[in-house]
């Protein structure tokens, strides 16, 4: 696989990898892995709050009340 970055990319790519200590390869999978942890952790919450919202609606009033 090939990955084309701009310059600026590049250069966010290289601190990344010299802060983490990975190489530029391992660097880019850390990051992704990182980013997909984020975002499925986000995803879980809007479902929760979802969930809280619609089954303890009549309870949520309540305490907005209070």
């Amino acid at each position: 696989m090939t990955i084309r970055l701009n310059e600026e990319e590049e250069q966010i790519l290289e601190r990344y990898a010299k802060q983490t200590g990975l190489s530029k390869q391992k660097a880019i999978i850390h990051a992704l892995k990182r980013s997909e942890n984020v975002s499925a952790k986000q995803l879980r919450l809007a479902e929760a709050v979802d969930f809280v919202l619609t089954h303890d609606k009549e309870l949520m009033e309540r305490l907005a009340d209070a």
